[in-house]
């Protein structure tokens, strides 16, 4: 009889082991990071799918699958799969995303209004296929409403000033298409702000500048400063009147890319009310990574040289040093490493997340898709950050910063529109 019941008590406690509410008991940092996720689902700064869509069938979508893209890879140069669809954003607890309309820097600015305009289309459509998953949004109660009947809330960013085409009005029209932020410029200069990572020009934002952000504060669209360069983040923190966002940003004092958030920057954002949504993408996490990039670059330019008419030479080569200098691996704890600074810095109450899937190669091991939050929230709750501080990782803090940018445009709405001209017309002879 005590055999018999000793055998009992082993399988018991074997099936119970086995069980999903004995491996959230055993590990409370995943409970934790459930709990969270559950109350606040992630509302994510930056995806580009919208660019997929561009780059993959030329925006005709009438037959594309947005339910599970598992399989896109067929038909890819690199066999490269999406890293979204709605079956791994369930997985992943996403109920907010700002769907990125993104054109390419474009000197031709006129060309460039014309793309956001089909990104936004081909956005709507995409949103209005897919009802099951996905659920428009313009505003903070849309986005309430929609999470909380299970649908991914789906709001509009544009990344790149140069997609307003310098006009303030062409900038009104494109809120009034459900534009929701802009990040001024991409990786290039606009004629009006500096980008982080092309030769200064204005010394931040010029006027004209000063002027996109004063009338965006004012029409309720959010300053989003990724990719810009510090001057332009310091001079954009002088003038808003509303919280800004980073789309899809790092901490500087981690990763030294210029991608990155600047502590002198940091160290402003909670009096502004603004947040970092870290970004996932390994070259901006990864400082280790970012110096072998760099390494391997230098060794392509020099190996060019050298050969200069031999590119299987060179191609060989490069291949050799790859095997010999393997890339480092970056993994979820480098992100949760930029949210600890962050928090260190401004306080968790400037912390969101912005993935930039789509938008790049692969996110760190453990987050190459948008399944992955679970687990960088788990991490986090590793590190001691309480349900309360997921929450307003995942999504409170934006939301915050949402309603605050349209409670200010709610306060001016008697003011005039800006009409600032980018290049005074020539007074009359």
């Amino acid at each position: 009889m005590q055999l018999f019941a000793a055998s009992f008590t082993a399988l018991a406690t074997a099936l119970l082991l086995a069980s999903p509410l004995a491996a959230q008991e055993i590990d409370p940092a995943t409970a934790t990071a459930n709990a969270a996720l559950e109350a606040a689902p992630v509302f994510d700064g930056h995806n580009d799918v919208p660019n997929q869509l561009r780059a993959r069938v030329a925006n005709q979508i009438n037959g594309f699958d947005f339910a599970d893209t598992t399989g896109t890879g067929e038909g890819h140069p690199q066999g490269a799969v999406m890293q979204t669809d709605l079956a791994r954003m369930k997985q992943g607890k996403v109920g907010a995303q700002y769907w990125s309309v993104y054109v390419p820097s474009n000197p031709d600015e006129a060309e460039a209004v014309q793309e956001v305009i089909e990104q936004i289309d081909v956005t709507k459509r995409l949103i209005a296929r897919f009802p099951e998953g996905l659920r428009y949004a313009e505003t903070a109660d849309q986005v309430e409403r929609a999470m909380a009947e299970g649908k991914v809330a789906s709001l509009l960013g544009m990344e790149g000033g140069h997609s307003i085409g310098s006009s303030l009005a062409v900038l009104r029209q494109l809120y009034a298409l459900g534009a929701r932020y802009m990040t001024l410029t991409h990786n290039s200069n606009t004629p009006w702000a500096d980008a982080g990572t092309d030769t200064p020009v204005h010394g931040g934002l010029s006027a004209f500048g000063m002027d996109v952000v004063r009338e965006m504060n004012r029409i309720g669209m959010l300053v989003d400063l990724s990719h810009v360069s510090e001057a332009t983040m310091m001079d954009t923190l002088d003038v808003a009147k509303a919280p800004v966002i980073f789309s899809h940003s790092g901490a500087r004092a981690i990763n030294g890319h210029p991608r990155n958030v600047p502590d002198s920057v940091l160290a402003r954002l909670a009096e502004n009310g603004g947040i970092v949504m870290v970004v996932a993408l390994p070259g901006f996490l990864n400082e280790e990574r970012r110096q072998w990039f760099a390494q391997r670059s230098a060794e392509e330019a020099r190996l060019k040289a050298l050969f200069q008419g031999q590119p299987e030479t060179v191609t060989a080569t490069m291949d050799a040093w790859d095997k010999a200098n393997p890339e480092p691996a970056t993994g979820i704890k480098h992100m949760a490493d930029h949210i600890d600074h962050i928090r260190k810095v401004a306080g968790v109450e400037s912390i969101g997340i912005g993935g930039d899937f789509d938008g790049m190669p692969s996110g760190p091991v453990g987050f190459e898709d948008v399944r992955g939050y679970p687990l960088l929230f788990a991490e986090l709750a590793r590190r001691g950050y309480s349900q309360v501080e997921l929450e307003l990782i995942a999504s409170r803090n934006a939301m915050r910063v949402l309603r605050a940018a349209e409670a200010y445009a709610a306060s001016v709405a008697d003011m005039a529109p800006i009409e600032t001209l980018i290049t005074p017309p020539a007074m009359p002879k």
